[in-house]
């Protein structure tokens, strides 16, 4: 049997109508409650107000102590005699009034006024009114007395003219009210309230259900588990395509990227990385494109590094003002990875040999030297050897104290003797020492910058090869500047030369990284790099605040 599933539409209603029903409930219960408790403290406080009127009434004041003359009168002759009344008095006061009785009582608590005029002159029923006879208080109670159990409100009456000391007190006034009246008009009010409660749930259910049905249809009748399939179905199409795929909003900032996209604009960082970032950060020759785009010309050709591609914009119509672009990357590779990776070892194992080839004719010449019992040649030789090589190791041990930065300054002289280009590192130079991941960094800028210059001077045979290198950090930046003897930058490169594959090596297995590389490393300590072309020579230069190096 196929599992029970709720739909989106279903389960959203059923968890917000039991939202709202359970919202309800708890209004409607705080409403009865609030509203029985302000009706009750509303019928104590005009039953206490309208007992202190009658209380002190002239004519309640009279008919009481006459009341009481007639009590001690009647007590000493033991005779009966007709009992004082206020019966229609109190009865038409009674009748502007929603009071379901009002009492007077004299001070033995004989009744002078009742609803029903056969009680009168009889005891009041209920010891709650002893208090106020006897002490003067003004209370609320609920009892029960002769029309049934009701809230009973008391106010003390005190001979005229007196001090109003419990000695005074000759009487009292009671105002009730049925607790059955009571009950029907709190009906009334629940009543009105329950109404009021009802329309404001279908009101609610109403735009619940609207709600819902909106949201149905932007998830295109798709239910949740659905959208998520498809997600996963489509990145994993996504990601299996050659081409790269890039969608762009309008403001030009990366929405969606595949693997391969993600691969040629910036192999380093992730996708989670890329996703939000603006197209110029990684190619600024994209997101020209995108403007020229503008002219409804939606076909192009376009070189990341020494690459081209077939660039195809699709623009992706929204409701909203304006639209972004889809951008396909067709790509012709001249070579598969495997190719590029052969090229890659060829060339090490080719500098390896060069290498190797040089040590063999540098010891051939002292073999020769001493077997011929030249002693003295063959140490001139090495003296020479060593004094190349001391005469940069003192630069060195005097300006740069960074041991990596040394060593790797080092290896390039080598380098740079090897390929017979004049290396020179300026006698002004001075580098401190730092932590490992700076020294990584700064190796990197120079590595990187060192190795361009090498190529650039070897490729101007107008001029012998040479190349200059300054660092110095005495100030509140770190200053690198290299100098060649090249003969400058292509201009049909000048513009993007820092982007991920340009490069001016046409032949190099490998190319367009260094300067890359350089430039992230410059953005990355909100540093500057700029190059200019001088007389005959080209220089780079770079600058790094100190206050943006980690500590």
């Amino acid at each position: 049997m196929a599992a029970n599933t709720m739909t989106l539409k279903s389960y959203l209603t059923a968890i917000i109508l039991l939202t709202i029903t359970l919202v309800m409930l708890i209004s409607g219960g705080l409403l009865v409650v609030v509203t029985k408790q302000t009706y009750l403290d509303g019928v104590s406080q005009r039953g206490i107000e309208l007992a202190q009127v009658l209380a002190n009434d002239r004519q309640v004041i009279n008919a009481i102590t006459a009341s009481n003359a007639l009590s001690g009168k009647t007590s000493d002759s033991s005779k009966t005699s007709k009992p004082v009344s206020l019966q229609d008095y109190i009865e038409a006061i009674r009748a502007t009034t929603n009071a379901s009785y009002i009492v007077v009582t004299n001070r033995q608590g004989i009744r002078l006024s009742h609803p029903m005029p056969e009680r009168i002159g009889r005891q009041f029923i209920g010891a709650d009114i002893w208090p106020t006879l006897q002490q003067g208080l003004t209370r609320t109670t609920e009892a029960t007395g002769s029309l049934g159990s009701a809230i009973r409100n008391f106010a003390p009456v005190y001979a005229a003219d007196s001090a109003r000391l419990p000695a005074d007190i000759i009487g009292a006034v009671s105002i009730g009210y049925l607790e059955q009246s009571v009950a029907e008009l709190l009906f009334n009010y629940y009543l009105e309230a329950v109404i009021w409660l009802g329309l404001v749930y279908l009101l609610a259910v109403m735009l619940t259900l609207l709600l819902l049905s909106k949201l149905k249809r932007t998830f295109l009748q798709y239910e949740p588990e659905d959208i998520v399939q498809r997600f996963k179905e489509y990145s994993l199409l996504l990601n299996s395509i050659r081409e790269g795929i890039i969608a762009i909003d309008r403001e030009h900032r990366i929405t969606a990227i595949n693997d391969a996209a993600g691969y040629w604009l910036a192999p380093e960082q992730s996708h989670p990385q890329l996703i939000g970032k603006p197209l110029q950060e990684l190619s600024q020759g994209l997101s020209l494109l995108l403007v020229a785009s503008l002219s409804n010309q939606h076909k192009h050709a376009i070189s990341l590094g020494d690459q081209s591609f077939a660039v195809t914009l699709y623009p992706l119509k929204r409701q909203a003002a304006g639209s972004g672009f889809l951008i396909v990357l067709n790509h012709q590779q001249d070579m598969s990875e495997l190719e590029h990776k052969l090229a890659t070892t060829t060339a090490y194992a080719r500098q390896l040999r060069t290498r190797t080839h040089e040590h063999i004719n540098k010891l051939n010449v002292l073999s020769g030297l001493l077997q011929a019992d030249n002693t003295t040649a063959a140490i001139e030789y090495l003296q020479r050897e060593s004094d190349q090589h001391q005469h940069l190791l003192g630069a060195l041990v005097k300006s740069i104290e960074n041991s990596p930065v040394a060593a790797m300054l080092l290896a390039k002289y080598n380098t740079a003797q090897e390929q017979q280009i004049g290396f020179v590192l300026d006698e002004d130079s001075q580098l401190g020492h730092y932590s490992q991941s700076i020294n990584d960094d700064l190796i990197t800028l120079l590595g990187n910058l060192i190795d361009n210059a090498f190529d650039a001077a070897l490729n101007n045979p107008a001029c012998k090869p040479h190349i200059g290198v300054f660092i110095s950090d005495r100030t509140n930046f770190i200053m690198i500047t290299v100098e060649d003897s090249g003969s400058g930058v292509d201009e049909k490169i000048a513009n993007r030369i820092y982007d991920l594959g340009v490069s001016a090596k046409s032949a190099a297995a490998e190319h367009g990284v260094g300067l890359y590389l350089v430039s992230r490393v410059v953005h990355s300590y909100n540093g500057s790099i700029d190059w200019e072309r001088g007389d005959n020579t080209t220089v780079f230069s770079v600058y790094l605040d100190k206050h943006e190096l980690p500590l």
